[in-house]
Order: structure tokens, then C-alpha cells, then sequence
């Protein structure tokens, strides 16, 4: 799939922002946050999300929806380090009939640490394709695409 957007580093790009504290655990023989940590923090802060708009995942699930992860994309762009107060902001990007994108951008002091997309698909709870909730697709409106 191609990605439809490039996620700015204007935090005011984006209309949720969601606070992560980074754990020690979470950290390498160097001090650094580790990679796959990024994906974790993007996974947290789009669970708020749905949870802000009004659509907590545990009741998107009760419709019989799920949204599969299909693609991820992290670009790394300064180190996070253990108890960093990293800010995670959140935009619905792109919505077509199946399938949405969230843009991330992370943030630590105001300075961007990391751009991520995710790429999800709505399966019914067989696992085949199903069309996206009709809520979804107002919320990416407005967001510039790639």
C-alpha cells in the first residue's frame, strides 16, 4: 500500500495530542529508547484517540469491526531517552472505503523525536474486509495528503 501522507512536524497540525512518560524498560545498553518502543507509543496514542472522538475500541469492536494494523512507517529523527515526557500527537489522515491512515508525530519538549504512519483495514470478526465505520471518514477531512 502507499503511504497517502507525509506527517508534518507542526504540532498544531494535529487536533489530539496524547502525554507518554518513557520507561527504563524500555531502553537499550545505551540509555536510548529502543526502536520498536516508537510503534508501542503510536499503538497507546491512537487507542486515546478513538477514545476522545467518541469510540472507544472495545465498543468499534462490539459493532463487529476490528481495524488490522497492514503497515507501519517510523522515521527516527532524534534519540527518546528513559523518563523523556514525550508528547504523541494524532490525525486521522486518509480514509477510503476499507482502509484509514494516522499520522503521528512525537515530541519531547516541543521538538520533534519521530513521524510515523499507521495503515489499518476494518475485517469483520471472521477476518474478511469489511467498509469502514461512517464516522471515520469526517475525521481525516482537511488533512493534507502526499
Amino acid at each position: 500500500m502507499r503511504l497517502a501522507i507525509d506527517p508534518p512536524l507542526d504540532p498544531e497540525a494535529y487536533p489530539f495530542r496524547h502525554d507518554i512518560r518513557t520507561r527504563f524498560g524500555e531502553t537499550d545498553a545505551m540509555g536510548i529508547v529502543h526502536h520498536a518502543s516508537y510503534v508501542l507509543y503510536m499503538e497507546e496514542a491512537r487507542v486515546a484517540y478513538l477514545r476522545a472522538v467518541g469510540h472507544p475500541y472495545p465498543s468499534v469492536r462490539a459493532e463487529g469491526i476490528d481495524f488490522a494494523v497492514l503497515e507501519v512507517f517510523v522515521r527516527y529523527r532524534a534519540p527518546l531517552r528513559f523518563d523523556d515526557e514525550l508528547t504523541v500527537h494524532v490525525a486521522l489522515a486518509h480514509a477510503s472505503r476499507a482502509t484509514f491512515q494516522i499520522g503521528y508525530l512525537m515530541t519531547v519538549d516541543g521538538e520533534p523525536r519521530a513521524t510515523g504512519v499507521s495503515v489499518h483495514g476494518a475485517l469483520d470478526h471472521d477476518g474478511r474486509a469489511a467498509r469502514l465505520p461512517a464516522w471515520l471518514g469526517p475525521l481525516a477531512a482537511g488533512w493534507p495528503t502526499a
